[in-house]
């Protein structure tokens, strides 16, 4: 029986990209057990790897870089070597790695040529007895950082002896690529005369290095290479650079790439690929908006597909697509970019329902996210971009834009805010930056200062109006049968709503309630001791005393709120969607999002939603046991007054999708009402089979669970009953 090897490889923390996702998931779907060793948090590593923390292996933060390329692969050239050195046997693969067939080779040295000539020994692919005479010596040269590697050219050797003299030695990450991996690899296996033990290089690397854009072409064009000795197949991280400069992140269509992530049931546009060293690709900017939500972005002139793919991806936001032409004007038909575009964000699985075209200025809204990429402050005059600054603009916005030298963009973006350097490049001899504008004096959320004098109005004589700069109560009276207690965003209401009302007020009017709005400018949590100070006084005047019955109300920030303010009027229902239970990292360590609360203190009698709520009469909680955040926060809601209401398959933003679908309204009401029971809620639930979201997601699932006859029957019978873009072009590749 041949001998199955345990392989392990690192990855220091952050998103994987596809490229990683699929060579790690290749070793699990061959059955091939894999290791992924990590400093930090990794939220989508694939389902089957094993995960373990780096520092059982090397305790360190000292993570060394090949500086001149900003590459951590000097680190795992040094952490591979202890990795085998402290787990005897294991295989070291490097996250390019793809598993062609299991690694089954007898021997205890496990390593292969990566050119033609049996001369360079790789170490992408890396095994050895850790008490070998190997081992020893490359530990020995890795302990000494100033080394100066005598398999170096004799010119630049005394260059380094020179500086050593002069009191100015070299360190390792000065040195030249390779210096701990390729290049030492090859010179103690020579010299310890192990050259026999070397695979050849159709083992590991039949596609080398020379020809590795092999793999962004048709897929038979790398099969001609395999052989029947090739079992882990180095796939070549460098191909990102090409990916993201050329093909938006993503593996171009029929290539032996795109096969492969079908093949292992993996969707590219998941996890783009944003960057390369130092080069930060479009769908990378993601990363450095410093964003934890964006309800909407918005593109200028159509040169930022992969951004908006990559906010969907991350936010589940939709798509706005600003059709203006180089001054600033509303053409009289769409633009020729906009077909192409939209098609790429369907073909990427992004429902047409969620990408909206404005073509003129009376449907601008407020966006969380903007970007003017090649665009306005570059190819054109930045002056032609004033509308949308003076309507899409809020104090949540940031907007991602580039600047040639001498464009005058600064100022002009700088009556609205914070400008960021992020990259320059050179264009026809004129530097280009690629800007982050953080707006803090926004142009529609100037409206804001109305919202008093409108809370006034709609509160009259006989209700009320508080506000203290950060957050606001508005009682709107109606009956004493019903009080609805809601939670809103300020921003939200003020900018993207045409009623310029908290949420649900039509609604609530429509059915003779009384309402509390409360309002947060911003995304605070409403983490302010002045919110639960008039909490404490409604209680204490007996306020909520005055109603039959007590609904608290609200959605993801705002459904953590209802259900921590409950305590002021104990006994009240809840309706929360999607909520949160705090964002205190000691009860909820595992939570990601939301960076910009992290520091908030979330103690006291309105803390721990979790914990609090069980003052309410009934905490009804709506949500997506498939969002595994928002499954861990439900999961805290323990006591026997909460109802979960599973909505698979609908994700985070479940509000959003029940609109859509025209069934938000009769749950809603069912819910504040006290009418909804969860054989009512599935009941109506059942729309959901016609909605193009959740055929999508269900579809992927069954490829993603290695189910392509389940994913076909589902498919025949979404097709047969109307259309969906996505499976429809999915069927076609099955």
């Amino acid at each position: 029986m041949a001998r199955q090897r345990e392989v392990g490889t690192l990855w220091i923390g952050g998103s994987l990209s596809w490229m990683e996702q699929l060579c790690l998931k290749s070793f699990v779907d061959r059955g091939q057990k894999i290791t992924l060793f990590h400093y930090d948090d990794i939220p989508n590593v694939p389902e089957g790897v094993i995960l373990r923390d780096g520092r059982e292996i090397l305790d360190t933060d000292n993570f060394l870089k090949y500086e001149k390329k900003d590459s951590f692969a000097l680190f795992a050239d040094l952490f591979r070597l202890h990795m085998i050195h402290r787990c005897p046997g294991m295989v070291w693969v490097d996250t390019d790695v793809y598993c062609h067939r299991p690694l089954d080779i007898e021997d205890d040295y496990v390593f292969g040529f990566e050119l033609p000539g049996e001369q360079r020994v790789n170490n992408a692919v890396l095994g050895m007895p850790a008490d070998s005479a190997l081992m020893a010596a490359l530990l020995e040269f890795t302990a000494d950082q100033y080394a100066i590697p005598e398999f170096l050219k004799a010119s630049q050797q005394e260059e380094y002896r020179a500086a050593a003299a002069a009191g100015r030695p070299v360190h390792v990450s000065q040195q030249p690529w390779g210096v701990w991996g390729p290049m030492m690899i090859t010179h103690f296996v020579h010299r310890l005369g192990l050259k026999d033990r070397v695979q050849p290089m159709d083992a590991f690397y039949p596609v080398p290095f020379p020809d590795r854009t092999t793999f962004l072409r048709k897929a038979d064009a790398v099969d001609t290479a395999l052989t029947p000795r090739t079992t882990a197949l180095h796939v070549w991280a460098s191909n990102k650079r090409e990916l993201g400069l050329r093909h938006m992140g993503l593996p171009p269509a029929g290539s032996w790439f795109d096969l492969a992530l079908k093949r292992h049931g993996l969707r590219p546009e998941a996890a783009p690929i944003k960057g390369r060293g130092k080069r930060v690709f479009d769908a990378g900017l993601v990363e450095k908006v410093g964003l934890d939500e964006v309800t909407g972005f918005a593109d200028v002139g159509g040169n930022a597909q992969s951004l908006a793919l990559a906010a969907h991806a991350r936010w589940d936001c939709d798509i706005h697509l600003i059709d203006i032409d180089h001054k600033g004007q509303w053409p009289d038909r769409p633009s020729g970019w906009v077909r192409p575009y939209v098609d790429f964000l369907a073909e990427n699985g992004v429902a047409e329902d969620r990408v909206h075209l404005i073509r003129r200025a009376d449907d601008l809204r407020g966006y969380g996210l903007i970007a003017n990429l090649t665009g306005f402050g570059d190819v054109n005059k930045v002056k032609h971009l004033q509308p949308v600054m003076d309507r899409c603009l809020t104090s949540e916005t940031r907007m991602v834009t580039d600047i040639r030298k001498g464009s005058g963009s600064y100022p002009f973006l700088k009556q609205w805010g914070e400008t960021e350097t992020l990259t320059t490049r050179d264009q026809d001899g004129v530097p280009v930056v690629r800007t982050l504008l953080t707006v803090t004096r926004p142009s529609v959320a100037a409206g804001r200062g109305d919202w008093a004098a409108l809370a006034a109005s709609l509160a009259g004589k006989d209700g009320f109006f508080r506000d203290n700069g950060q957050h606001s109560f508005l009682y709107v009276p109606r009956s004493s049968d019903t009080l609805v207690v809601t939670f809103d965003n300020l921003d939200i209401a003020m900018e993207k709503r045409e009623d310029r009302r908290p949420w649900g007020y039509s609604f609530i009017e429509k059915q003779g309630w009384s309402m509390l709005g409360v309002m947060a400018n911003g995304w605070t949590w409403y983490r302010d001791p002045w919110v639960g100070d008039q909490f404490d006084r409604l209680r204490d005047e007996g306020f909520f005393g005055r109603f039959r019955r007590v609904v608290f109300y609200g959605a993801s920030m705002g459904g953590y709120a209802a259900c921590a303010f409950v305590p002021a009027c104990p006994g009240a229902d809840v309706v929360a969607i999607s909520p949160q239970s705090t964002l205190d990292k000691a009860l909820v360590p595992w939570e990601t999002r939301y960076s910009t609360a992290w520091g908030r203190d979330f103690g006291g009698p309105y803390g721990d939603a979790a914990d609090v709520s069980r003052a309410a009469r009934r905490v009804t909680i709506l949500f997506d046991p498939y969002e595994p955040l928002d499954s861990g926060h439900v999961a805290r809601f323990a006591h026997q007054n909460v109802v979960r209401l599973r909505a698979p398959l609908m994700g985070h933003r479940l509000g959003s999708s029940l609109q859509q679908m025209g069934i938000l309204n009769p749950i809603i009401l069912g819910a504040l009402n006290g009418t909804l029971s969860e054989l009512e809620f599935y009941r109506i639930l059942r729309a959901r089979k016609t909605f193009q979201r959740y055929q999508r997601e269900l579809f992927r699932r069954a490829l993603d669970r290695g189910r392509p006859g389940l994913a076909r029957k589902l498919g025949r019978w979404v097709l047969t009953r109307g259309d969906n873009r996505y499976i429809r072009k999915e069927m076609l590749a099955l």
